[in-house]
């Protein structure tokens, strides 16, 4: 089997709906993109930094599921904090010196589970090298923004 034949492509389709608002189309699916009323949006939904940390807590719960059932370990609960420093300096073209996103982004998945410490550090390994959204977060990603005429 090919390299090609193991990719999955995945895509959203979007519409600016004011300066701050995007509707986001993903499969069947439909979901607001927002910023909160403090930073001039209609808090209609999460904003983008938001979404993002958000993406990363869902792909955590998958895999931290597969991975577990995978080792024997039974997960009664699983509960996924994640939070991050954002300065926002650069965005608002204050000062070029800090990056633009997340300065650094803290996980924490608390599990009930019989299974011993060694076991579950073993898991947390496991989990973040496998996970596609924490992969994409952690290491540089190729891409390519091009704006066109309508």
């Amino acid at each position: 089997m090919s390299k090609a034949e193991h990719v999955e492509r995945f895509a959203v389709s979007a519409e600016s709906e004011s300066e701050t608002k995007t509707v986001v189309e993903a499969r069947d699916f439909e979901f607001v993109v927002d910023e909160p009323s403090a930073l001039g949006g209609t808090n209609d939904g999460p904003n983008p930094v938001e979404y993002l940390i958000g993406a990363w807590a869902g792909c955590l719960n998958v895999v931290v599921h597969t991975v577990g059932e995978e080792h024997g370990i039974d997960l009664e609960s699983v509960t996924i904090e994640v939070e991050g420093d954002l300065d926002p300096r650069k965005f608002l073209g204050i000062d070029e010196t800090p990056r633009a996103g997340y300065q650094e982004i803290d996980v924490r998945i608390e599990v009930e589970s019989d299974a011993d410490e060694e076991a579950l550090e073993a898991l947390a390994a496991e989990v973040e090298e496998r996970c596609p959204v924490g992969d994409n977060i952690d290491n540089p990603t190729p891409t390519n923004v091009a704006i066109e005429l309508a």
